[in-house]
């Protein structure tokens, strides 16, 4: 069992930016296209937070040519460039899942100030 937990040590990331469900982030991801590398970013909000240490993962949605788009990033992944929170939302749940239902507005979380 230590063993196991050592190796996980290795891997988690250093420095990890702290993302909150809510938070409206972008999300720089490496995207490997034959023998280059690029950094392609997806912004939206986070919906859910799951698990935690190296198998934490973030949801995150957003609206794309009036289509919802959900991705779940392992946030400790070595294709995961870097998470920027661009603001901060004020909610009171630890999942978001009733945004699925919502259109425009009624999509929005509050900043919180």
């Amino acid at each position: 069992m230590d063993l196991i937990k050592e190796l996980n040590k290795e891997r988690l990331e250093a420095e990890v930016t702290p993302v909150k469900v809510g938070d409206t982030v972008r999300v720089h991801v490496k995207v490997k296209e034959g023998s280059r590398e690029r950094i392609q970013v997806f912004e939206g909000t986070v919906i859910a937070k799951k698990h935690g240490g190296i198998t934490e993962t973030i949801t995150v949605r957003r609206i794309s040519y009036g289509v919802g788009v959900e991705k779940v990033f392992p946030v400790h992944s070595p294709s995961i460039d870097k998470i920027e929170v661009v603001r901060n939302g004020a909610v009171r749940r630890a999942k978001l899942y009733y945004l699925r239902g919502r259109v425009g507005k009624g999509a929005k979380v509050k900043e919180k100030l």
